[in-house]
């Protein structure tokens, strides 16, 4: 795998077309997309906080950029807005080989349903709650953040529900006993998931109150938490306002290096 700045890339990557295959509401807040379809045979696993870019058809159809490369970008942008397909960034909740609804393979998508305060639902998560067997959608592989280095004797992960899937994710993928320590934010205890208990790792689910900004409850909860001494590694995600002020708190407060810190606003 090739690592790019704060990235670890796929090696070959492209641009795929899957269908959805299922849909579930799985919490109040939730709802997983299941899709599949023979391009995803394409698609490699990489496990942890694995994402990727989600593209959404417009009213004549899907369009997907040719390039693969690094002018993929340029080509999006420059498509007419008819045609151009709505574009989001979302993490693999699930990959299997073998598929639940199908032959497979299959890949988990959960959509965190938040409305905007107009109280509407942005796009993709109103494409999620209406998505039918059959739908189509284009992806393409982004890889991984989460690169805690070797000298790290323990490891902080933090989110709101946006990066509930990646960081449940993560704790799937780790399969050392290195001490881990995670925060989630969700907007209700209900939409906590399960996770496999693990030697080492202990799992803080933080409700936010009524009235409450996304992202403080977490970011509360982390500074008035006791942390392990030593070299730690940190990886937080979700709003920008909890990703920079987790990343701000443990370099000021707690004595990170920057370097040690994964930090990633996934909305503002």
């Amino acid at each position: 795998m090739a690592k790019d700045g704060k990235y670890r890339k796929p090696e070959r990557r492209e641009f795929l077309v899957a269908q959805v295959v299922a849909r579930k509401r799985i919490s109040p807040n939730f709802v997983r997309v299941t899709i599949g379809g023979p391009a995803l045979n394409g698609f490699r696993p990489m496990g942890y906080d694995q994402w990727f870019r989600l593209f959404l058809p417009t009213d004549k159809g899907l369009r997907l950029p040719r390039r693969s490369s690094g002018l993929w970008m340029a080509e999006y942008l420059l498509m007419p807005r008819s045609t151009r397909p709505i574009g989001r960034n979302y993490t693999v909740r699930h990959h299997r080989t073998e598929g639940t609804y199908g032959e497979g393979p299959e890949l988990d998508i959960d959509f965190v349903l938040h409305e905007d305060a107009k109280g509407e639902l942005g796009p993709a998560a109103k494409w999620a709650r209406d998505a039918a067997p059959g739908d189509e959608l284009g992806i393409f592989d982004e890889g991984i953040t989460f690169l805690p280095p070797e000298s790290a004797r323990w490891r902080l992960l933090v989110g709101d529900e946006s990066a509930l899937p990646a960081i449940v994710g993560i704790l799937g993928s780790t399969a050392d006993t290195v001490r881990t320590e995670a925060y989630i934010e969700v907007r209700d205890p209900a939409d906590a998931q399960a996770v496999e208990p693990r030697e080492g790792t202990t799992v803080h689910w933080v409700t936010r109150g009524a009235g409450s900004q996304p992202g403080d409850a977490a970011l509360a909860a982390v500074r008035a938490a006791v942390l392990p001494d030593g070299p730690g590694y940190a990886w937080a995600a979700g709003g920008q306002r909890l990703a920079t002020g987790v990343r701000r708190h443990l370099v000021a407060d707690r004595g990170f290096g920057k370097e040690s810190v994964t930090f990633t606003g996934y909305w503002r």
